[in-house]
């Protein structure tokens, strides 16, 4: 099997700005990094205002395992697959963040015969937004600190400053510090911590603000702390929000890069959907949409966190609707929900995939209590037997919706062109009755309790008074319109990552919230799910190196 890296580096790539040409974009509005990826300027972006709108297809998964389900790989095969049979097509993903790569999940831009090049710099720095991020999101911090070792004018209460700093690296040394020791010319000693560059609420924004004004506004609306008094202390006040919005200034711009099959593809922004709302940006969706007739886009792990949020928070925010939502699911991962062992995955077993398959029906049930209309995408492997696909296109139909076999790893776009006329169909026909899944004036303790019982099937969710009489307070502030983004384990609806397949009756436990007031949500964060990863005892990192040729080796 050749690996990933080198069917990348084979690429016979075309100069970014024909790739921008195919979608109307003039060369003076691209600005390269290299020759094979480039930002799109906002003039252009802003000069888009007042056209249609495209169609916006959705792809997202079951719950993932070590067996894998190819969702980005899934998104990309989809976007060649629509190009092939002649529609206009463009992709919109996110960017990777260097913590999984050098951990244990990998990359970000497909896999196989269905991939987004350059592959190397798309999952190392590319061009530079995640560093922009991390950069802003500590000059806040560091402008904390120096405010109250300046005298304290903001009355800042010392243990209540909940700003901590960001990394884009697992790393679980850092997850709780003290910081300021050594003296008084090192400030004020304090708890604190690090989360990972990808929950940080400056990449939210990013990913969720309209421009540049929107930007700064939604930086100077952060909370980083508060007072004695416990009255809130905002970015504004603290008179960072214009320096962060000048270190974001070229990052707010989307990235287009292509597929090996030459499809462009836009992929900007990363937050995690575990941790965070798992969407790339809006500004890259709505430019997408406005430059082709069909968007392919995806949502991070299952469609229990990533889709949940694509349409509770994104879809609610933009002003998105979705056409049509396609949902990847392997032989082997539906093995996996049935009990199956991952060394035993390559024996026939159809009567596991028939089992496995209620982690599936409860998410096409899900997607389907959206209003959406929903596809499986049964993403190929070689030791797949009739049987077993036959058990998945049978349960599948028995759901009411259809399952289309898919061999884009192998053959690129040309193994997607029967699910991808689907989609097509499904989209043009207008059939979609989107709606989120609670209001916004439902109270946030009642949003949380809604996604767990509804998406997950929770049969109680809990939370100490604490927790409880902070909702309420934000409720009495003006925050309750905000929707919840909960943060819990991708591998199970519960918040056991041991509970395979379709769990019915189990407690959500929520052990913290916090409010993104700039990014407008809070954060549910539940069971033992942590928004500082750490890195496996084998990290990806040991087999990463260069070659005699300078080349990378080890990476996928």
């Amino acid at each position: 099997m050749i690996p990933d890296i080198e069917i990348a580096r084979a690429a016979s790539k075309r100069p970014i700005l024909e790739i921008g040409a195919t979608l109307d974009i003039p060369p003076e509005h691209l600005l390269p990094y290299g020759h094979d990826k480039a930002k799109v300027s906002r003039d252009f972006i802003a000069g888009l205002d007042g056209r249609a709108s495209g169609k916006l297809i959705l792809v997202t998964a079951i719950n993932p395992t070590p067996a894998g389900e190819g969702k980005t790989t899934t998104t990309v095969g989809l976007g060649d697959g629509l190009a092939r049979i002649g529609k206009k097509t463009a992709i919109c993903i996110r960017e990777a963040s260097l913590g999984p790569n050098f951990g244990m999940k990998g990359g970000a831009a497909g896999g196989g015969h269905a991939q987004i090049v350059p592959m190397e710099e798309m999952n190392l720095h590319f061009t530079g937004d995640f560093h922009a991020i991390t950069s802003a999101h500590n000059l806040l911090a560091a402008m904390i600190d120096n405010h109250i070792h300046w005298g304290n004018e903001q009355d800042i209460d010392l243990r209540r400053v909940v700003w901590r700093r960001v990394v884009d690296m697992n790393d679980r040394a850092l997850r709780d510090v003290v910081c300021g020791l050594g003296g008084v010319p090192n400030g004020f000693p304090r708890e604190s911590g690090f989360d990972i560059t990808v929950a940080s609420e400056v990449m939210a924004i990013l990913c969720l603000a309209d421009d540049l004004n929107d930007l700064q506004r939604r930086l100077g609306d952060m909370i980083v702390a508060y007072r004695r008094d416990r009255s809130a202390v905002y970015a504004r006040d603290i008179k960072a929000d214009g320096a962060m919005t000048v270190l974001l200034r070229e990052a707010m711009q989307p990235n287009l890069v292509q597929t090996l099959e030459h499809t462009p593809a836009f992929v900007h922004g990363g937050p995690f959907a575990n941790i965070a709302h798992g969407c790339n940006s809006v500004v890259a969706t709505r430019t997408a949409l406005k430059l082709a007739d069909y968007v392919v886009t995806e949502a991070g792990f299952g469609a229990d966190l990533g889709a949940e949020k694509f349409f509770n928070i994104k879809c609610r925010k933009a002003g998105l609707t979705p056409d049509c939502v396609v949902l990847v699911a392997t032989v082997r991962a539906l093995k996996m929900n049935g009990g199956v062992s991952k060394d035993a995955l390559g024996s026939e077993d159809a009567e596991a995939v028939s089992r496995g398959c209620a982690n599936l029906g409860r998410h096409i049930q899900n997607i389907k209590g959206f209003g959406v209309p929903v596809v499986v995408a049964i993403n190929h492997f070689t030791g797949d037997t009739p049987a077993e696909i036959e058990a998945v296109q049978s349960y599948v139909a028995g759901q009411g919706a259809e399952a289309y076999l898919c061999t884009h790893w192998a053959d690129g776009g040309a193994g997607t062109e029967d699910l991808a006329r689907r989609v097509a169909q499904i989209a043009d026909a207008g059939g979609t009755q989107f709606a989120p899944l609670y209001p916004d004036e439902m109270p946030l303790w009642d949003k949380i309790q809604c996604v767990a019982e509804r998406i997950y099937h929770a049969h109680e969710v809990t939370a100490d008074t604490r927790i409880l009489d902070q909702l309420k307070e934000w409720d009495s502030l003006g925050y309750g319109h905000l929707p919840v983004c909960m943060a819990k384990t991708q591998y199970s609806f519960s918040t056991d990552p041991l509970l395979c397949g379709a769990p019915e009756g189990h407690v959500v436990p929520v052990r913290e919230v916090r409010l993104a007031a700039g990014a407008g949500f809070v954060v549910a964060i539940c069971g033992d799910i942590l928004t500082m990863p750490g890195l496996p005892r084998r990290p990806a990192a040991e087999g990463i190196r260069l070659n005699a040729a300078g080349e990378v080796e080890g990476l996928f």
